[in-house]
């Protein structure tokens, strides 16, 4: 498998924050759009490097359209990256956060499990080897799409701090962190199957041990 080269647009138009219009212009072409994000994905999907002339090959779509709609490579390939993941829903006050905690098994760090339907493991895989040898697309993966999945849990964590559940001096950044990393050490560090009895028990174990330290 071939190493990615620098994942950076030509200097006008390099950045590595969230996807977005470069300025005032023509509205971006959400077709076009869809094609680069696609063309993108499959070069990921078949370990193959990413580079613009490959995106454009693939896609069909011009260079200087490419550079229009995205300020650079890196932040199309997080957005690829993204495809299959979503927003968790908001956490009514009815649910018990422990119980939450419990069947999350800390993987609310995504949204959803690496192997669910729509994203699976292969492309997790791929996602942490590109992202471990590119400190820019892991920071712009981290900004446009990892923080806002860790919303929804840090406000339920927040709101548990203000009805007491939880103990007030409690970090709750740390603490989803902490939750995250139970499955993550599973998956990226031990080699893991985290469908597996026994990686269920141990990491379930690592959640209760964290709850304790959380509660009130």
């Amino acid at each position: 498998m071939t190493s990615p080269a620098p994942l950076v647009a030509p200097p006008a138009a390099a950045s590595t924050g969230a996807a977005h219009r470069r300025g005032p212009g023509r509205p971006r072409d959400e077709e076009l759009d869809g094609q680069l994000v696609a063309a993108t994905l499959a070069l990921i999907d078949a370990g193959e490097e990413v580079t613009v002339g490959r995106v454009v090959a693939r896609s069909g779509v011009s260079r200087a359209a490419l550079y229009r709609r995205w300020p650079s490579l890196t932040t199309l390939i997080a957005a690829a990256l993204d495809v299959g993941r979503e927003v968790p829903p908001e956490v009514g006050d009815a649910v018990g956060l422990h119980e939450l905690l419990l069947t999350g098994l800390g993987l609310g760090a995504d949204g959803v499990a690496p192997s669910a339907p729509g994203y699976p493991e292969a492309r997790f895989r791929q996602r942490i080897r590109l992202v471990m040898a590119d400190r820019a697309l892991q920071r712009a993966y981290w900004t446009s799409h990892v923080a806002r999945r860790r919303v929804p849990l840090e406000r339920a964590l927040a709101a548990g701090v203000a009805r007491g559940e939880l103990r007030a001096d409690l970090d709750v950044e740390a603490a989803f962190d902490a939750i995250a990393g139970v499955a993550y050490y599973q998956l990226v560090v031990r080699g893991e199957r985290i469908d597996e009895p026994a990686v269920v028990a141990r990491m379930r174990a690592a959640i209760e041990l964290i709850w304790r330290g959380m509660r009130a």
